[in-house]
C-alpha cells in the first residue's frame, strides 16, 4: 500500500499529501512504526494481515514527481507484482468526501501515478482515489494541490480516510472487489432541515 504525497512540513497539509494521510492514519490505527528505509527512500513500515505475510505501507520520500523511484525499489526487493500494490492518491475529479477503488486504467494527469508506471512498466495496479475537488481553472491545479483543504473540505475528506479505513480488512485480504463495492459506494449527504 503507497501513500503518495510530498515530504517535509511544508507539505504535510496540503491537499497533495492526501495519500500520506491514509497511510499514516492506518499506521497508527495498526501500531505500525513507519521508519526511514534508505534502501527503498521512503518511510516504510510492516502491518501484519490475516491470510498472508503481512502488507507494507510505503511513503515515498521522494517528491510525488518521483514516486516511481521507492515502489520500484520496495516491489522488487520483495518481488511484489504490480496487480498487488494498491496505490493511494488525491483526486481532483471527485469531490471532497467521495472516494473510488478501481484497478488499472488512465493517469489523469497525476505526476506521482505517472512515474510509478514509467518505473513499473504497467498501468495495471489498484488506486485508492481520495477526492479533493478541482479549482475550476486547469490553470489554477498546480497552486491548488500544494495548499491546505478548506476546513470543511478536509473534514469532508477525514470522514472519507474513516470509511476507507473499514475496508482495511478487505483490503489487507486482497478482497478487492469487495472492498470496491464498500468503499465506492458514497454516503448520501446529510439532509438540511427546512424551517
Amino acid at each position: 500500500m503507497v501513500g503518495l504525497g510530498n515530504p517535509g512540513a511544508d507539505y504535510a497539509e496540503t491537499r497533495h499529501n492526501a495519500g500520506f494521510w491514509l497511510c499514516e492514519r492506518l499506521a497508527r490505527e495498526l501500531g505500525v512504526g513507519l521508519g526511514r528505509e534508505s534502501r527503498f527512500n521512503a518511510f516504510a513500515g510492516q502491518a501484519r494481515a490475516p491470510g498472508n505475510n503481512g502488507v507494507w505501507l510505503l511513503l515515498p520520500q521522494t517528491f510525488m514527481n518521483r514516486s516511481g523511484q521507492s515502489v520500484q525499489a520496495l516491489t522488487q526487493f520483495y518481488r511484489i507484482q504490480p496487480a498487488e500494490m494498491l496505490v493511494v492518491h488525491d483526486e481532483l475529479d471527485l469531490p471532497p468526501g467521495q472516494m473510488r477503488l478501481k484497478f488499472g486504467g488512465g493517469l489523469g494527469g497525476h505526476n506521482g501515478l505517472k512515474d510509478i508506471t514509467a518505473h513499473l512498466g504497467t498501468q495495471d495496479y489498484w488506486r485508492l482515489r481520495v477526492g479533493i475537488g478541482h479549482p475550476g481553472d486547469r490553470n489554477e491545479v498546480a497552486n491548488y494541490v500544494l495548499k491546505p483543504p478548506r476546513r470543511e473540505e478536509r473534514e469532508e475528506i477525514d470522514a472519507a480516510l474513516d470509511r476507507a479505513l473499514l475496508s482495511w480488512p478487505l483490503l489487507a485480504k486482497a478482497e478487492f472487489n469487495a472492498a470496491t463495492q464498500k468503499i465506492n459506494t458514497t454516503p448520501a449527504p446529510a439532509k438540511k432541515e427546512t424551517p
